[in-house]
């Protein structure tokens, strides 16, 4: 029998405070900087010719903040207040509690810092270079340890459905975290990735689809089962609902990756099986919105009064409506279209804008007047918060849609006489009115956010805080017998290992069935003799092309569509990339592809290049890319070139012992001949201060663009 006697303790509320601050703080922050980098491609001059603020440096820095500061710390929020109150115990550690915190917000100010210095792996939403890594690691492990001790030290039997959802996203994000970030060190902020090219691909987006499935998704939709009922003061729909909901879902998302690579290098069988993934994950994900809004059964009069239960309402039904486009958009045929636009863009935000960022401030909204005792200060504050949020996303997803359309159909479009009919910068002069609606979409989105943070600020300052929140409940006997027939799922409720164990072998499946393929059989990346290794000039262009964050809008992936073979040449195989470390396909086409740059000579003399990157609107009229004037005056850092290529070799690129001896002296004699060429046509050159010098950075970056699709001597179709 159980022992009735109750146990009086208290529930941890600093670090679900100190977590909801950073929450707000960093959202806005986030958010700023997303509204900067949406006005940069329709007012090119907000780059203010200054390397940390253009658009290359400042995207990965408004993904990283939006996803792992205001998500990240949103997810934290939500586990730290809901896990205390589920499990009727306090935080396993305090120390640990504070440890990790404050190792997540220095996470975030390294991150802030290094990206827009330029200190990148290249790999989207997995930019932070490997010191940073290993500090990641360290602060979830401290994360993990305490949750789990919470968990062994709890006063209820039963895991709820919330805490299920929890463990799935602790292992998960563990496991894509570590196998993604393989990488080998070159200097204290420079890695190449351990994999490359098509392998690099396809780890990278088994990684990136999960971490929305394991980041922005799973961590959630436990906050969800938690905060829904406690807003709505019902109880959860259906229980076995929620059992397959976790399961299916956590088993079929890690399997999906590959639909992000569809008509690609990645082999076709592979594509296929993240095909099939992603149309049976409508399932489990229709389930749990279905399961989260019919728990508001007999509450919806509510819900018209109610600001949070507005906000979770909307939450709910974005995340529906993106969990079905999803597979949608993993349709070949549907693919075909969006990959490469805008579309992606809309989808991604209807995810972060109206899932994420909604449910977030419909518990902000419920947490903060709860934690310090008092009413919100205003609710006709937060209902016009939610329609200014309201209308932000509209005035965001709508042009995006449009933009995607019309993005795909100008780039497909042919002449009657069998020609292009639109130059590539057409279609970007065409996007410039729909980026300017977006952005006023943005705007509207965080001022809402904005007004949220004052209103929440006035409700604390009304209120009285209270750190420690008391509490009672009877202590947890184990190894009690349970006597009769009981349902198999509530036997893994009351073991949080085997829960564990069971959700790690269920994510890693998918993974080793599409990774283990791929990297051992040979014939799933065929050789092409002709592909040599970069050159170190090269391969120091390269690294400056990754550093300026040129991928965010250029891809290297030629698909095998007439439209693109036309514009750009022969579609890009798998075996061209085998150097590349990491590769560097790029997710969308704000600028044209440049996988057969270089195989373009006669019209891209090294001339051009010159003259692009230091002004591109006077070669390109009406380009939206930012100038690069600091590369004619920053010099080439030779003395790294041995330390790359040494790295280089040991990942399995076969340079030679001359190379690696003669690396210096042969980066300067390459850089020597394009000075030369440059030096030709002088009087038409845009010339910094500093005149033309063999040593600028420029150089290198030439002879990486020059290269690129010159190996198989195809020379493209403008």
């Amino acid at each position: 029998m159980e022992n009735n006697k109750l146990e009086k303790f208290y529930y941890d509320n600093n670090i679900v405070k100190h977590f909801a601050i950073a929450t707000a703080l960093w959202g806005a922050v986030g958010m700023l900087v997303g509204l900067i980098i949406a006005l940069q491609l329709v007012f090119p001059f907000l780059n203010f010719n200054i390397a940390e603020t253009t658009y290359g440096r400042l995207r990965p820095l408004h993904t990283n903040a939006v996803i792992f500061a205001f998500v990240g710390n949103g997810i934290f929020m939500g586990v730290y207040y809901s896990l205390q109150r589920l499990l009727k115990a306090r935080m396993w550690n305090d120390t640990l509690s504070k440890i990790h915190f404050w190792g997540w917000q220095l996470i975030i100010v390294l991150a802030a810092l290094t990206l827009v210095l330029g200190y990148t792996t290249g790999k989207e939403y997995a930019e932070l270079e490997w010191p940073i890594d290993i500090l990641i690691t360290l602060i979830w492990v401290v994360f993990g340890i305490n949750m789990f001790g919470t968990i062994l030290t709890r006063r209820e039997r039963h895991l709820y459905v919330a805490i299920w959802f929890f463990i799935g996203t602790w292992v998960t994000v563990a496991m894509l975290h570590i196998v993604n970030s393989i990488e080998l060190p070159v200097s204290f902020m420079k890695s190449y990735s351990w994999y490359a090219g098509v392998q690099d691909a396809l780890v990278q987006w088994w990684y990136g689809h999960n971490a929305v499935a394991f980041f922005l998704t799973t961590p959630y939709l436990g906050i969800m089962y938690y905060f829904i009922p406690k807003a709505a003061n019902r109880p959860v729909y259906s229980y076995r609902l929620s059992i397959i909901h976790f399961w299916a879902l956590i088993f079929i998302y890690i399997w999906a990756g590959p639909h992000h690579l569809l008509y690609t290098s990645l082999p076709d069988w592979a594509q296929s099986l993240g095909t099939v993934f992603s149309i049976m994950l409508i399932a489990p994900s229709w389930g749990g919105m279905i399961n989260g809004l019919l728990t508001l059964r007999g509450a919806w009069d509510r819900v018209r009064e109610d600001v949070v239960l507005k906000f979770m309402v909307v939450a709910v039904t974005a995340y529906g409506m993106a969990t079905f486009e999803g597979p949608m958009l993993s349709l070949k045929n549907v693919n075909a279209i969006s990959h490469f636009t805008d579309w992606t863009i809309a989808h991604v935000h209807v995810g972060a804008l109206g899932w994420n960022g909604f449910l977030t401030f419909g518990v902000l909204y419920w947490l903060v007047p709860k934690m310090w005792g008092t009413t919100l200060y205003s609710k006709k504050w937060a209902s016009w918060h939610f329609w200014i949020g309201t209308l932000g996303i509209l005035l965001y997803a709508i042009p995006m849609y449009w933009a995607g359309w019309m993005q795909s159909s100008m780039w497909k479009e042919f002449t009657p006489e069998g020609q292009l009919q639109y130059q590539f910068l057409d279609t970007v002069k065409f996007m410039r009115p729909f980026y300017a609606i977006r952005s006023v979409g943005g705007l509207l989105y965080l001022v809402g956010a904005l007004l949220m943070v004052v209103n929440l600020w006035k409700t604390a300052k009304q209120g009285n805080f209270v750190p420690e929140e008391a509490a009672e409940a009877p202590q947890l006997i184990k190894n009690v017998i349970v006597k009769g027939k009981e349902h198999w799922h509530r036997v893994v409720e009351r073991k949080p290992f085997t829960m564990l164990v069971l959700s790690l072998v269920l994510v890693a499946l998918g993974g080793m069935i599409e990774m283990i393929p791929t990297f051992m059989v040979k014939e799933n990346i065929p050789t092409i003799t002709a592909v040599k290794p970069y050159t170190p000039l090269e391969l120091e262009g390269r690294d400056l092309y990754i550093r300026e964050g040129c991928y965010t809008c250029h891809s290297q992936m030629i698909r095998p569509f007439r439209s693109e073979t036309e514009r750009y040449g022969e579609y890009s195989k798998a075996g061209e990339f085998v150097y590349d470390h990491p590769f560097q396909w790029g997710s969308k086409r704000t600028g044209p592809d440049l996988a057969r740059e270089g195989g373009d000579k006669l019209r891209r003399m090294n001339s051009w290049h010159y003259n692009h990157m230091m002004d591109p609107g006077s070669i390109s009229s009406g380009s939206i890319m930012p100038a690069y004037t600091w590369m004619f005056e920053n010099l080439i850092d030779y003395e790294c070139l041995p330390a790359k290529m040494k790295a280089m070799k040991t990942l399995g690129v076969p340079y030679t012992d001359d190379e690696l001896n003669n690396c210096i002296s042969l980066a300067q004699l390459q850089a020597k001949g394009i000075y030369d060429d440059l030096k030709k046509d002088e009087k038409n050159l845009l010339l910094s201060e500093d005149g033309l010098q063999q040593d600028h950075e420029i150089i290198a970056l030439i002879a990486y663009l020059q290269r690129l699709g010159t190996d198989i001597a195809l020379t493209p179709k403008k």
